[in-house]
């Protein structure tokens, strides 16, 4: 699979601080570098065969559709799509009008990653979001006019400026305008972004972990009551729209990434990752040469990547596979960390696969870094 790391956003997130000059002879130049590293790289992938392709990182919905097309053609001139291949999106909402959506329902493009993040104006407010409530809502349902169904969408809980009953008001929203894939994570504070600064100076105060626990466990719940399956922690679907995309990293299947930043993994033992420096990565491709960093991830980096991504999900870690992957030395340091959780309960193995139940999946990657190699 692919994964293309299209660094094109037009606002600075207070949470992120991402933010990169969209002018005319900027974006020419990086969909340039972004078709040569395409080529250059070509022969990475084992699988030729896509079944998914994903656009994502800053906000690649700004550029025209045109511009997505032709990124789509120049992949395929080097693979194939599956027929059922699942190809993403990633939007804000105000990118979303009716003109846009028209254009992108003639592409190959099937699936939208919309960035809602909230229903509420004061949450998009503390934010720094350029869209409103209003507009988080129209953006889904012009999408869904235009014949897009696989929509999933952002959601942010554990906001100082929102509550447990605003936090339902949103799960409220999100089913009455059938959205069949949410993806909802906590607010965190990002050292050197406006929200640390303002938590600092006393304006808003500090998240609240325990709310934050008490609504993932309610949206939990309430998702579920309505249809959908929660198969990772941050992650909600109903049947035939879980993320084929994500899902392949958590089973730790290779993926190429493409752009400024972008990571790359080979299905084993190597990880690289792009420059993310944009002028660095242009002139790199210019010179025909691939801007990355590679690391040969030792098997202690592979056995605590894999329980770390593994425990995260409804499937758990498989043990037959780290039975045949991994040393007898790995082995033995696993079933000794796992006896106390075991008979704790905060950890059970069915069907030869080490799950943690999900009422203690707010806590999951605490516990998966107690039974990490170090």
């Amino acid at each position: 699979m692919i994964y293309l790391h299209i660094p094109f956003c037009k606002q600075k997130c207070s949470y992120c601080n991402f933010h990169f000059s969209t002018s005319l002879h900027f974006k020419e130049e990086m969909m340039a570098a972004i078709k040569k590293e395409i080529f250059l790289r070509k022969d990475e992938l084992q699988d030729k065969n896509l079944k998914s392709l994903y656009f994502g990182g800053g906000t690649p919905s700004i550029l025209k559709v045109d511009e997505l097309k032709s990124i789509i053609d120049e992949v395929l001139k080097y693979f194939s799509f599956n027929e059922d291949i699942e190809i993403t999106l990633e939007a804000n909402p105000d990118d979303l009008d009716q003109p846009f959506l028209k254009e992108l329902a003639q592409t190959e493009i099937n699936r939208l990653s919309i960035g809602t993040q909230s229903f509420f104006n004061e949450d998009l407010m503390l934010m720094n979001r350029a869209h409103n409530a209003g507009e988080a809502e129209s953006s889904i349902k012009r999408a869904q006019d235009f014949g897009f169904e696989n929509i999933s969408i952002d959601l942010i809980y554990g906001s100082p400026t929102s509550n447990f009953e605003i936090w339902k008001e949103n799960l409220n929203k999100t089913i009455a305008l059938q959205v069949p894939h949410v993806s909802s994570y906590a607010l965190t504070v990002e050292p050197k972004t406006a929200l640390n600064q303002w938590i600092k100076q006393h304006k808003i105060p500090a998240p609240k972990e325990a709310e934050q626990n008490r609504e993932f466990y309610y949206m939990s719940e309430f998702l579920k009551d309505h249809g959908f399956n929660h198969y990772e922690i941050s992650n909600f679907g109903k049947s035939g729209f879980h993320s084929r995309h994500n899902s392949a990293y958590w089973k730790s299947h290779e993926y190429l990434g493409i752009g400024p930043s972008a990571h790359s993994y080979n299905g084993s033992n190597e990880r690289s990752w792009n420059i993310a420096n944009n002028k660095l990565y242009i002139d790199s491709l210019v010179q025909n040469k691939v801007p990355k960093e590679t690391e040969i991830l030792s098997e202690a980096d592979q056995f605590n990547e894999m329980i770390m991504i593994g425990l995260r999900t409804v499937w758990g870690v498989d043990l037959t596979v780290l039975n045949e992957r991994f040393s007898e030395q790995v082995l033995a340091h696993l079933q000794k960390e796992i006896q106390f959780k075991l008979e704790e309960g905060i950890l059970i193995i069915e069907n030869s696969h080490l799950k943690i139940p999900e009422k203690h999946w707010f806590m999951a990657d605490g516990i998966a870094s107690d039974l990490f190699m170090v």
